[in-house]
């Protein structure tokens, strides 16, 4: 068959189950089990297996995986839209906890897989593995996928909670991401104490450029759009340049080295804030929708590939001989997965509870439960970093490298399944139906950010807030501090130069934007 006919046919058949699995996921929505992660793995599995059998036990996957292709087209979509839709109102009043859930337990958990990990897979006898092999598990591990969780929470009956492990998951996976670059680029060869700063001063100033840089990519599309009224002409300008803009602050990051997830997931909060409210209503609607349909498809893909791409018989060719040591190598990082987000979702809750001024708002031991639940569960992220550190395109010759891809494939499958199964009826139990709902907003993107609904300005209560301000108030409640200061930063100098909720519009001449429902 012609490579190019052969290639349509693979694109046609990959589109048809991208279908089925929107529809067979839509008919499953209501199921006490099943979720769209979980529907799509399935389907990825069955026809893996469908195609293994009639291809004679040679391939089980319609396109090649390639972590490239991953990194560079499916994960900036999903990054981006989770910034651009998160709530900023939950977010930031819970920023302090998400950061050190997603930097201080991400690197926690870091260290007791690497550790593990170096104690007990010599053990096993599985082959010569470096220091460096050691920490890269640590990192591909350290990356929690919360979908499931979150496809379960309810964010207006339960905002903190959802909150929590969303932010947690966005950060997690830049901070994972983030280190294992660092591993991979950085020699640890002879690790001493001058190297170990050097690593660690390495790693803060990659997260702290990323997050800057998109910053600056989100305001300079802000500052644009509200400067040169693309809305006059054309929407759909509009539209291509947010759209393009997202793109280039990931492929940016890249190209210098820096972490991608972090800079696009601040751009789309940035621009959420700043450029969304200076386009037309049209440009509105149909940036909010195009952003989450582009992430939706890329989650879909993402778990039916994982799926199909876990049956192909290259990366089990090495483990035919030792299958014991593939399934105990798996069952230790399970282990090792559980003993490191324990071992930090219970102190950091702890610290966060001594510090919160609202006792209405402590992380109590069910919510620490399911976000310790919520991050047991690992997905493409890791399988992508296994296969940029332990093989060229899923393709891999040294047997200790076959063999941490095939336990990687392992947890990622027995963590989405069974724990992901698992999920909808435990959060029911623990959580039932709450009474206490948030008052749902506009959309998520009108709030103001760093809105945190009791101390805003434009609500009345800035007189209260005006006659706390202290020392010793920056000391018991340093979010709403923050959040006084940067309000009337915002309002005096980012918002009349890059627009926002609450400035005149030079596309629709309005104020407050507050359009879609």
């Amino acid at each position: 068959m012609d490579p190019e006919t052969e290639f349509i046919d693979q694109i046609a058949l990959f589109a048809a189950l991208l279908c089925g699995c929107i529809v067979i996921g839509h008919l499953l929505e209501n199921s006490r089990w099943i979720n769209q992660s979980i529907t799509a793995l399935l389907i990825g599995l069955g026809t893996g297996g469908l195609i293994l059998f009639t291809s004679g036990g040679k391939s089980s996957r319609i396109l090649e995986f390639k972590q490239e292709f991953f990194f560079i087209y499916l994960l900036p979509p999903i990054i981006f839209n989770a910034g651009f839709q998160v709530k900023k109102k939950q977010f930031f009043r819970n920023f302090m906890t998400i950061t050190s859930f997603g930097v201080v337990g991400t690197l926690i958990s870091f260290g007791i897989i690497s550790f593990g990990a170096t104690r007990l897979f010599p053990i096993l006898d599985i082959g010569y593995l470096e220091i460096k092999d050691y920490l890269a598990l640590g990192a591909i591990f350290s990356a929690t996928d919360s979908v499931c969780t979150l496809q379960v929470l309810n964010q207006e009956e339960t905002p903190l909670l959802y909150s929590l492990v969303f932010g947690e998951g966005v950060v997690n996976d830049a901070t994972s991401v983030v280190l294992f670059n660092a591993i991979t680029k950085f020699d640890l060869s002879d690790m001493d104490l001058y190297i170990a700063l050097e690593f660690a001063a390495n790693f803060f100033k990659l997260f702290s450029l990323s997050t800057m840089l998109g910053v600056l990519v989100g305001l300079l599309c802000a500052f644009i759009i509200r400067t040169l009224y693309f809305g006059r002409h054309s929407t759909d300008r509009e539209v291509a340049l947010m759209i393009l803009m997202a793109y280039l602050s990931y492929i940016t990051a890249e190209v210098f080295g820096l972490s991608g997830i972090l800079t696009v997931f601040f751009c789309g909060i940035v621009m959420s804030h700043y450029a969304w409210h200076n386009v037309t209503h049209k440009s509105q609607v149909t940036t909010k929708h195009a952003f989450a349909t582009m992430s939706y498809i890329a989650e879909v893909f993402i778990f039916l590939y994982v799926g199909m791409d876990s049956l192909d018989v290259g990366k089990w060719r090495f483990v035919n001989d030792s299958p014991g040591k593939s399934i105990w190598a798996s069952i230790i990082l399970l282990v090792l997965i559980m003993i490191g987000r324990a071992t930090f979702i219970l102190p950091l809750s702890y610290i966060s509870n001594l510090i919160r001024r609202d006792r209405n708002e402590d992380i109590g031991i069910k919510q620490q439960f399911v976000v310790w639940w919520a991050g047991l569960m690992r997905g493409a992220v890791s399988i992508a970093l296994a296969y940029k550190k332990f093989t060229g395109s899923g393709q891999t010759i040294q047997p200790a490298n076959a063999l941490l891809i095939t336990s990687t494939i392992t947890v990622v499958l027995f963590s989405t399944i069974v724990f992901g199964l698992l999920t909808k009826p435990l959060i029911r139990r623990l959580l039932p139906q709450s009474s206490q709902t948030e008052p749902s907003s506009p959309t998520s993107s009108t709030t103001p950010l760093l809105e945190n609904g009791h101390d805003d300005p434009e609500n009345g209560n800035q007189g209260t807030l005006r006659t706390k301000l202290s020392l010793s108030m920056l000391l018991n409640s340093p979010t709403t501090t923050v959040h006084y200061y940067w309000r009337k930063f915002d309002d005096a100098c980012m918002r009349p130069i890059f627009g926002g909720s609450g400035f005149v519009s030079y596309a629709t001449g309005t104020r407050d934007m507050d359009v879609i429902h």
